[in-house]
């Protein structure tokens, strides 16, 4: 036995007198790729459950990527938000903004109208127009702006009126200051519907209706139960102007930095975060409809075919869009009815 120790120590030495270094001092086959940290900006607070969802998938990220993908979520709007947050994956930043698709619009104009009014009338439907032929050209066109869109499907509701009035037709909402986002999209559907809108950081919406700086706001009822917004408007009025949806948003250079194992992995944790949330909201829409029943609010319909004839106009007061892209979409949305 020692003379085998021998032998093998003696082979050692040999080894590392040519040159060779011992095994524990070798470097490895494979490198350690260093790990990216990611700010996510996101205007949504940090109870709701787009949040949420966000928050699972990137811890998800997080844990299968070994820390090597590191994103950290700031919910209500601590970081930029709106045109500042897509500004930030644009300059190349170490970013993901979640934005409305209006937003992309600023880059890519017919992106816009892909957010517009009174366009889907179930869940199932918008998620379908995103997997369209002319929302893949959209996507190419505003990646080579510098914006590579992750993830389109996260959704948090159709967006209705939140007052203390009961709105059933344009002629109640004439002159009544509602909040909207900073987006000229919002405020031509607002104003076509006869309020007159009031651009307002959301932080600041809930204080503005209690102090009547502004008679209410637009929003979806998860948005209403989750921020408490009930405590200072008690009506809803059930317009769906819009459907609340977000993009998920990055800068191509960040991409590349990704290990192809990496980006299958953020792909797949994010698909499956927005299946997440739809499969959470279609629940969440009837519980909190309960609940903010039970808590005094009231629900009333409203001339859905008079708000649908006013902001039929809102597709043509923008110049930078395609003078058929309205026409287009609805060709997609027929195609997606009939296949029902």
């Amino acid at each position: 036995m020692i003379k085998v120790i021998g032998t093998i120590i003696t082979a050692a030495a040999l080894l590392v007198g040519c040159g060779e270094k011992p095994a524990e001092t070798t470097t490895t086959a494979i490198e350690a790729v260093k790990p990216i940290d990611i700010n996510m900006s996101l205007v949504f607070t940090q109870n709701e459950l787009l949040t949420q969802e966000l928050i699972k998938a990137t811890d998800k990220i997080r844990e299968r990527t070994d820390g090597g993908i590191n994103i950290k979520v700031y919910p209500g709007g601590q970081l930029p938000v709106y045109k500042d947050n897509l500004e930030q994956v644009v300059n190349g930043a170490d970013w993901i903004a979640v934005e409305d698709l209006s937003y992309l619009g600023d880059y890519v104009p017919d992106f816009a109208a892909l957010a517009g009014p009174m366009l889907y009338n179930s869940y199932d439907e918008y998620l379908a127009m995103m997997d369209t032929k002319l929302v893949a050209d959209l996507t190419a066109q505003v990646e080579a702006k510098g914006i590579k869109v992750l993830n389109a499907d996260y959704m948090f509701g159709f967006r209705h009126m939140i007052t203390n009035k009961e709105i059933k037709n344009s002629a109640d909402m004439a002159g009544m200051r509602i909040r909207v986002p900073g987006s000229q999209l919002f405020i031509s559907t607002l104003a076509s519907m006869g309020a007159a809108p009031a651009s307002l950081p959301f932080p600041e919406t809930y204080a503005g209706v209690q102090q009547g700086v502004v008679d209410g706001l637009e929003g979806s009822i998860l948005t209403m139960y989750s921020t408490k917004m009930y405590e200072v408007a008690k009506n809803m009025s059930l317009t769906k102007h819009f459907l609340g949806t977000v993009g998920l948003y990055i800068s191509p250079t960040l991409w590349d930095k990704f290990t192809p194992e990496q980006q299958q992995i953020v792909n797949e944790e994010f698909a499956a975060g927005a299946i997440s949330n739809t499969k959470e909201l279609v629940k969440l829409d009837a519980e909190y409809t309960q609940k903010l029943e039970e808590l005094g609010v009231k629900f009333n319909e409203v001339d859905s075919a008079e708000f649908s004839k006013l902001t039929a106009d809102v597709y043509n007061q923008f110049p930078e869009w395609s003078s058929d892209i309205r026409s287009k979409i609805g060709a997609e949305l027929e195609t997606i009815r009939a296949a029902k």
